[in-house]
């Protein structure tokens, strides 16, 4: 009596079924060894994963798990140490934040900051970037340069640039109205023109990286869109009004998230150009919070200010997902 050994068993299933005409089965080898290479790919890929993982704890996920912590406490320098020994306030903090004259300021504030910065910014970064892709023939690289070069300069030279621009005795301001016989308010001390100041050089600043964009969406809009709509006698306004800003959409909904992310988070120009003066005219939330936690060591409150400026950011984006990304299906 002859034993069929597992391999010719295997191929005697494989001959009836293509004598059947059925679908040839796997082998039982492959059956059983199917999924060890998947489960091998998913632990190389974990593997290679641990550096990221571990630094994204530690200096990531760790710091926003204890910053939630201390908003409920009264973390202060006395518990760097020791900061177990900080006692729970419950919602303390957040009662005292809304309550805040100071807090309520820099909120009013950012809202300003917010509602005039970014409408300026989108629609500025529109013009220029319609100009350069399809007005501008000579030197297009230039010019994309020159506006793009803000974006990646130091907060800091472009500050001393602005308050030697802006200095009302000897700035170039204040030079050239003085050349036409007018003279120049104190920008950066005067409580109605320190926010505007600060937000045209919030717009001058972030005006490249919406230009890029921008230039990205039109050079992604088909040609042949374009020409069709000009051999139906379209103008230009109705072009850009029916045509260009409807295919823009996902570009325009992308820039305006991210822009007005950026400005609800301002920091680094009322630091560096008014610390928030004259008299709180330019306080930020964020500068707000820097203060509280690093000047005078309340840093159970900055937390608790942390995490209600994280909600309204959170809210606004997601308000403006779904206003815009409708638009784009």
């Amino acid at each position: 009596m002859s034993v069929v050994t597992g391999s010719a068993a295997d191929d005697a299933a494989v001959t009836k079924t293509r004598r059947a005409g059925g679908a040839q089965p796997p082998p039982a080898g492959a059956r059983r060894g199917r999924g060890r290479p998947l489960g091998r790919r998913n632990l190389h890929g974990w593997l290679f994963s641990t550096p990221f993982l571990a630094l994204f704890g530690v200096f990531m996920l760790f710091p926003i798990v204890a910053t939630l912590w201390m908003s409920f406490t009264d973390f202060g320098v006395r518990n760097v140490r020791r900061p177990l020994e900080a006692q729970f306030v419950g919602l303390d903090n957040y009662t005292k934040l809304f309550a805040d004259d100071t807090f309520r300021t820099a909120l009013f504030n950012t809202a300003y900051f917010v509602v005039v910065g970014v409408p300026l910014t989108i629609v500025l970064g529109l013009l220029v970037a319609l100009l350069l892709n399809n007005g501008v023939d000579r030197a297009r690289t230039f010019f994309r340069v020159g506006f793009y070069a803000p974006v990646v300069t130091s907060i800091v030279a472009v500050a001393v640039v602005w308050r030697f621009v802006l200095d009302p005795s000897d700035g170039l301001v204040a030079g050239v109205a003085a050349e036409l016989g007018a003279r120049t308010p104190d920008f950066l001390g005067s409580q109605t023109w320190a926010m505007p100041s600060l937000i045209l050089l919030a717009v001058w600043r972030n005006l490249g990286t919406v230009m890029v964009l921008f230039i990205a969406g039109l050079q992604a809009i088909p040609t042949e869109v374009r020409e069709a709509a000009r051999l139906d006698g379209a103008g230009a306004w109705h072009e850009l009004r029916r045509i260009t800003v409807p295919l823009l959409r996902p570009t325009l909904l992308y820039a305006t998230v991210i822009t007005t992310i950026g400005y609800l988070n301002v920091f680094e120009e009322p630091f560096v150009m008014t610390q928030g003066g004259p008299d709180n005219a330019t306080l930020t939330v964020s500068l707000d919070m820097y203060r509280e936690g690093f000047n005078f060591f309340h840093m159970g409150y900055a937390s608790a200010m942390a995490y209600v400026l994280f909600v309204v950011i959170m809210g606004i984006t997601v308000l403006q997902l779904r206003l815009l990304k409708d638009n784009t299906r």
